[in-house]
């Protein structure tokens, strides 16, 4: 199975579906063609949209690429708690001359509708995040073809990956920039997350998928860590928001490196979920009062998030980024992938060299 999921690509570097526009066809399409793994982000889309990413990403390769889904979120959130989220925002309406969203637009993303389209039309490979699917779903994707992939932090949670009968884990530590793909989440939990290392160590412990490593990895230096470590591959977003084939917004790109902002955090203040952005106002003002209900502050701030940056506001924008952004390339994804894989190569002959002088 490790075979099957390294046969998917030349080098062992996998694009990380970020959702909100980053990961583009283009994206992807430069990644599989310079023999990384290339990926779609179908979160936040509709079902047609998604089909229409993937018909424009097959007329850019013939190399095999993934789609990203989200996966249904329960209805656990206390709406009064949203409520009152809602009206600490009311400063930030007034400021971007705009309205809330509706915190009840939505809970599933389109999940049915998507998995249909994949099951119609099928992909080489489908990963999932915030939860695992059933394991007939799992079982129709595998009979069609697609290779599957199930993000976890935990050993627990990759534990239940395997049982669903996933092909393949994505080990994601508390370095990753975006979303932590926790599948439930617990705000008591808050604050307890793994660095990817020790994680990867847990998980290999646990399981017998291949794993692919995912958090703060920017280097080919680092992939060949998480390779020593156990991994098959590794799973970098960071590093390929800042290239010019990103849909990241020019302000989220600059942001990276800008020293105006020094260093990230795990906040809800956008979505109300664990995720990890550059810390600016918006973080350090609402963050510590946003409540544990994704999707529903996603909604409520989405209005807010898309003034701020239509008016050139980083201050108020949503910056994703994991613990590596200050170490980000403005380079082609293409040649970051050649470049990344220069260095793997280069990391491994320094292994092997001081494992015949030992």
């Amino acid at each position: 199975m490790s075979s099957a999921l390294t046969d998917l690509f030349v080098h062992p570097i996998v694009q990380a579906p970020m959702a909100g526009g980053v990961s583009v066809p283009q994206l992807a399409g430069a990644v599989a063609e310079a023999g990384g793994l290339g990926f779609l982000a179908a979160g936040y889309k509709t079902a047609d949209g998604m089909y229409q990413e993937i018909k424009q990403l097959r007329g850019i390769t013939g190399r095999p690429f993934g789609v990203n889904l989200f996966m249904p979120q329960p209805e656990y959130a206390d709406p009064a708690a949203v409520e009152v989220y809602a009206h600490q925002l009311a400063g930030e309406v007034t400021w971007y001359d705009t309205e809330l969203g509706d915190p009840d637009s939505g809970r599933d993303d389109g999940y049915d509708a998507k998995l249909a389209v994949l099951l119609d039309n099928p992909v080489p490979v489908v990963s999932f995040h915030f939860g695992v699917p059933t394991s007939d779903v799992l079982d129709s994707l595998r009979r069609a073809g697609t290779f599957t992939l199930v993000t976890a932090t935990t050993a627990d949670e990759a534990l239940a990956v395997q049982r669903a009968g996933a092909d393949a884990v994505i080990v994601q530590g508390v370095e990753a920039g975006g979303h932590q793909g926790t599948h439930r989440d617990n705000p008591e939990a808050d604050g307890s997350a793994v660095g990817l290392l020790s994680l990867l160590a847990q998980v290999r412990e646990t399981v017998d998928l291949p794993l692919v490593a995912a958090g703060g990895i920017m280097r080919g230096s680092q992939i060949a860590a998480v390779l020593a470590a156990g991994a098959s591959a590794a799973q970098l977003g960071t590093a390929f928001l800042a290239t010019p084939e990103s849909g990241a917004q020019a302000l989220h790109k600059q942001a990276l490196t800008n020293p105006l902002f020094v260093r990230t955090e795990l906040t809800r203040a956008f979505s109300g979920r664990p995720a990890r952005g550059l810390v600016n106002r918006f973080l350090r003002e609402h963050g510590p009062y946003a409540p544990a209900a994704y999707p529903e502050v996603h909604h409520l701030t989405s209005p807010l998030r898309k003034k701020a940056a239509a008016s050139g506001d980083a201050q108020g924008m949503a910056l994703w980024a994991g613990q590596g952004h200050r170490m980000a390339r403005e380079l082609p994804a293409g040649e970051l992938v050649a470049v990344l894989a220069e260095e793997i190569a280069a990391a491994r002959a320094v292994l092997l060299e001081g494992g015949e002088a030992a």
